[in-house]
């Protein structure tokens, strides 16, 4: 039996994760491929759950996915370690060690070889180079930063029940720039949880005048994605509901004390969200000599093969993967949303078996499926269909609500299988009667 081809998946998020668990079950079980998965954490979180994470509408621990155990589960291998360089030449990758909690290595760097390599490692906030942000402002990039921002929120409301003083105007305002899907479903999580943690003894606090939510967007419209008969019944929703709403807002700096805007106006708070723009990492720049464009993403073909080595696919938020239309034509750039992380790890399966099989690769195709933006229990809005019809279809409530939560269904099943899909699904729904319905702690 010849050498196993080697398979390495760099960034286990949607995509990365879902790759490497059907690869293991189709080759790894076999020992036709060793896939190999790395990733500098030990859990993975699905990304478009962080805001109910850092809200505290979802417990972490409920969702998280632990590499190790999904690695001995599904046939593949399981790496922690941060990617520090690429070597093409001699087809391998360098990992750096990992620390503990005190500094203390827990692995050394690490070297691994690939026939096969996939980048998958997602993306990071865009500042735009805003002054105060990486000092100032929050970001809702990791599971560490939502469960940071829901330990200050939560630390915030106790210190302003306790505190002898009168609570100030800024103590319990939280300010959240960039009115995206992000923004805008945080910003509805916040209005619901923020109650539910007063009402549990914190009486001194008065929830309609003490706790401020404000959502600042630099466009005309908040949700600019998506249509604008949406984007207003959205706008009027949160603002009945409270949450204060700054458009055509560009915001030029973030300080201790808050914000200040472009045309002089400052808005003051102590808790400050950046959620405006993507991009990718910035080690990608360049590295290992790969084409990247002004946002870090590698650039691919439509086989998702890198540019400038044919051996190097990347996926996700990270490539920059052409868009095509059915006669094969570019009509722009796949945007980073999990929908296409997803679709991209599907074809990814066939292109490793071509691959496998000598046999030329096929270029992927992005299927639009709309987007959905969920309000929490007040409501969930959005688009869809719009690649398959020809135009978009909007929905809105139960039907809208039933569909974005079928998207972190498919999620789970593509890493889990049916039955352990079900059988969490209803472990939760059991303990959600047990658990206070805000996360406390």
């Amino acid at each position: 039996m010849g050498q196993q081809h080697k398979i390495v998946i760099v960034g286990g998020g949607a995509g990365g994760l879902e790759l490497a668990t059907r690869l293991g079950r189709s080759y790894g079980r076999r020992k036709r491929a060793l896939v190999t998965l790395v990733d500098k954490n030990r859990t993975h979180i699905w990304k478009p759950k962080l805001h109910e994470i850092a809200s505290g509408s979802m417990d972490l621990g409920d969702h998280e996915v632990d590499y190790m155990a999904q690695a001995h589960w599904h046939h593949f291998t399981f790496r922690i370690g941060e990617l520090q360089g690429l070597d093409r030449q001699n087809k391998c990758i360098e990992l750096g060690p990992y620390l503990d909690e005190d500094g203390r290595p827990v692995t050394p760097a690490q070297t691994i070889e690939y026939d096969t390599l996939v980048i998958c490692v997602g993306s990071l906030s865009n500042d735009f180079g805003t002054r105060g942000v990486k000092q100032y402002a929050l970001k809702l990039e990791t599971q560490q930063d939502a469960k940071s921002f829901h330990s200050k929120m939560i630390n915030a409301c106790i210190r302003a029940h306790n505190q002898p003083e009168a609570i100030d105007k800024r103590q319990l305002h939280v300010a959240i720039i960039g009115a995206g899907a992000t923004g805008v479903e945080l910003a509805a999580e916040l209005h619901r949880t923020t109650r539910e943690v007063v009402a549990f003894g914190l009486d001194r606090i008065d929830v309609d005048k003490d706790i401020r939510v404000s959502l600042i967007e630099a466009a005309d419209r908040i949700l600019p994605a998506l249509q604008p008969r949406l984007s207003q019944a959205t706008e009027h929703l949160i603002t009945r509901l409270g949450v204060q709403v700054h458009t055509g807002a560009r915001v030029m700096e973030v300080m201790p004390t808050g914000i200040r805007l472009a045309d002089g106006r400052e808005i003051e708070s102590e808790l400050v969200v950046w959620a405006a723009g993507v991009k990718a990492p910035d080690f990608l720049k360049e590295f290992g000599g790969l084409e990247t464009n002004h946002t870090n993403q590698l650039v691919v073909r439509d086989t998702l093969q890198t540019t400038r080595d044919p051996d190097i696919f990347a996926i996700g938020d990270c490539a920059a993967c052409p868009r095509l239309d059915r006669q094969g034509g570019r009509i722009g750039t796949v945007p980073p949303r999990a929908q296409a992380a997803h679709q991209q790890a599907a074809h990814m399966i066939g292109q490793i078996r071509r691959r496998l099989a000598n046999k030329t690769l096929k270029p992927y195709r992005y299927r639009d499926f709309g987007s959905l933006v969920s309000l929490g229990k007040f409501s969930t809005v959005g688009n869809m269909m719009g690649g398959l019809i020809g135009k978009n279809l909007m929905v809105e409530g139960y039907f809208a609500k039933l569909m974005y939560l079928s998207l972190y269904k498919l999620h789970e099943l593509a890493i889990h299988g049916l039955t352990k899909t079900a059988l969490y699904t209803l472990a939760r729904m059991i303990t959600r009667n047990t658990n206070p319905t805000v996360k406390l702690h």
